[in-house]
């Protein structure tokens, strides 16, 4: 009877598999969502290195300037949540300002870059960020001060006058490196938590919102420019 009883068990785990994710040990994600995320701020605040360094994990201390826009993506699990961002990374020359509607029009989630060692940069910023609540208040953004690195006595806006722009618009907000990897990936994994919340939030059984700083972990990939 005993043997009876284990070869049935044998064959029923045969004909029915476990999820591939669930053998290993992982969750297994079952939802998925495509994020379109824009990079917006003034030429040579870092924007690009920022998608370099958060989707290859590179830094390119000699890049060259964008020219009109240049696309990567990358996909995190976020609380069994597939996220699949589809960066923009658009040029900051003023020259191409008139573009950028075509790239932010729709766009659920902009992260806004400027150099902590210009206060210039920063007001652009200020008026990137206007420009886009203008637009919609749905949208995700994130006030992003680059080139932390190199402050020092070449700080030009204090860590203080970026987090009060920030909070005044509800925005999310850190210091940046790209050189270093600094707060990089948190401000993208930020964005993620939260566009992953609302989609447990719409999915049946899902809860309310999440908190906007969780940590998570990921896996990338880079489609490529245009």
């Amino acid at each position: 009877m005993f043997f009876s009883i284990v070869i049935s068990d044998i064959m029923s785990k045969r004909t029915n598999p476990a999820p591939p994710n669930a053998r290993m040990g992982n969750p297994v994600v079952s939802r998925s969502k495509q994020i379109k995320l824009v990079l917006l701020g003034e030429s040579g605040v870092g924007k690009s290195s920022i998608a370099l360094r958060y989707v290859r994990g590179e830094f390119n201390e000699h890049g060259e300037a964008t020219i009109g826009a240049a696309f990567l993506t990358k996909t995190i699990n976020v609380n069994g949540c597939a996220i699949k961002f589809d960066i923009w990374d658009t040029a900051g020359q003023e020259r191409y300002h008139s573009l950028a509607p075509m790239y932010y029009r729709g766009a659920p989630a902009a992260v806004v870059v400027y150099d902590v060692c210009s206060m210039n940069s920063f007001n652009r910023a200020t008026l990137w960020v206007k420009e886009l609540l203008q637009q919609t208040s749905q949208m995700v953004i994130v006030l992003a001060g680059n080139k932390a690195d190199m402050a020092g006595e070449n700080r030009g806006v204090t860590k203080e006058e970026g987090k009060d722009f920030a909070d005044e618009h509800g925005l999310i907000f850190a210091e940046t490196s790209a050189k270093t990897g600094m707060n990089v990936e948190d401000i993208f994994q930020s964005v993620a938590v939260k566009l992953a919340s609302d989609v447990s939030s719409q999915a049946p059984g899902g809860g309310a919102g999440g908190g906007k700083n969780v940590k998570l972990k990921n896996d990338s990939e880079k489609k490529g420019c245009c």
